[in-house]
């Protein structure tokens, strides 16, 4: 069975990692995959964005199965095109992967599901944000970027002043490009973060052991907010 990892990050890593250990593998790509990876899969130069590139890659080497790990090629709908190839591909369609590519989307899925959320606004002007925050009186205050962001498009905001500025910063200096058009003002919860993934084909499903991310970027859990810092599973709070 010939297997096709679209990504160059740790996530990727792992999966070659234990997709290597298959008897059913007879060979493994990665695109573009990383020097670590090297040893583990032939790695491809083809970036993660290129869905038809690596579409025609997979037509081409008759690749049996493509697993996508990144964020950013699901949202652009790389599995709607894979499946009207005929290709085999793991990962939601882009009309699901919306969830992960919006935030304030999945907020909204979260609300009208009367599924537990903090409590949230949503802002595509700059002007009525920053009119929003100067009302405001419950800090902290969690500003996020709509869109992806690499892990790092959530600030928390201990007072009006440091909010207005992440107001400048996403909107204003767009220094999150595109994901900051549209922001998410939300309620801040102190606690520990848990991450619970599922796989489902939408009959089945199979619930991963729960995994927790260090997400600051200095020791003692301190600093801004990153793509992640490591992660471990189980977490013992599960």
């Amino acid at each position: 069975m010939k297997v096709l990892i679209v990504g160059s990050g740790g996530r990727e890593h792992a999966l070659a990692w234990a997709i290597r250990k298959s008897p059913r593998l007879t060979a493994l790509y990665a695109a573009p995959g990383n020097p670590g990876m090297a040893p583990l899969a032939h790695c491809v130069d083809i970036p993660v964005d290129d869905i038809e590139g690596l579409a025609a890659f997979a037509l081409r080497e008759g690749i049996d199965l493509t697993i996508v790990g990144p964020e950013a090629p699901l949202v652009a709908g790389i599995v709607d095109y894979f499946n009207e190839k005929g290709l085999a591909v793991f990962g939601p369609r882009a009309a699901a992967a919306e969830l992960e590519g919006s935030k304030a989307f999945a907020k909204k899925v979260m609300r009208d599901a009367g599924i537990p959320t903090a409590s949230f606004e949503v802002f595509r002007n700059k002007a009525r944000a920053e009119a929003y925050i100067r009302q405001c009186n419950s800090f902290p205050l969690v500003l996020k970027a709509d869109g992806l962001a690499a892990g790092k498009g959530v600030l928390i905001c201990p007072d009006k002043n440091s909010a207005l500025e992440a107001v400048q910063q996403l909107m204003g200096d767009r220094s999150f490009g595109a994901a900051g058009e549209t922001i998410v003002a939300e309620s801040f919860i102190k606690g520990d973060e848990l991450s619970v993934f599922v796989l489902t084909d939408g009959e089945r499903y199979l619930i991963l052991p729960p995994a927790q991310d260090h997400k600051k970027i200095g020791e003692g859990d301190t600093g801004a907010n990153t793509g992640g810092m490591g992660a471990y599973a189980p977490a013992p709070l599960a």
